[in-house]
């Protein structure tokens, strides 16, 4: 069974920086699109960040100037570079996948606090 697997999150105070990964655990193939999407307590899944086989990335508007997608498609390794960490940033981040199947992480936490 396929796995992504997420790495990078933890504790960071507000203003810091984290650097989250993740790699498939076996090639994928037709893969058209990799992301990052969170979940803060109490709240729906959203999107946090998209880039495209091509490099179009596209970014929510809470992470726009702080937040950069990276992407590997030979290796299906997709980072997600965070900085000006705030506290509202605090959700589980979850990796995704997806092509002719959707694939997911099982999730990462981020908390942002001091």
């Amino acid at each position: 069974q396929v796995q992504l697997v997420e790495s990078g999150g933890g504790l960071v105070q507000p203003g810091g920086s984290l650097r989250l990964s993740c790699v498939a655990s076996e090639t994928l193939f037709n893969i058209e699109i990799m992301g990052w999407y969170r979940q803060a307590p109490g709240k729906q899944r959203e999107l946090v960040a998209t880039i495209t086989a091509s490099g179009l990335a596209n970014f929510a508007d809470s992470v726009k100037g702080r937040f950069t997608i990276d992407r590997n498609y030979a290796k299906n390794w997709v980072a997600l570079q965070m900085n000006s960490l705030k506290p509202e940033d605090t959700a589980v981040y979850y990796c995704n996948q997806r092509g002719v199947e959707d694939y997911w992480g099982k999730g990462i936490l981020v908390t942002v606090s001091s």
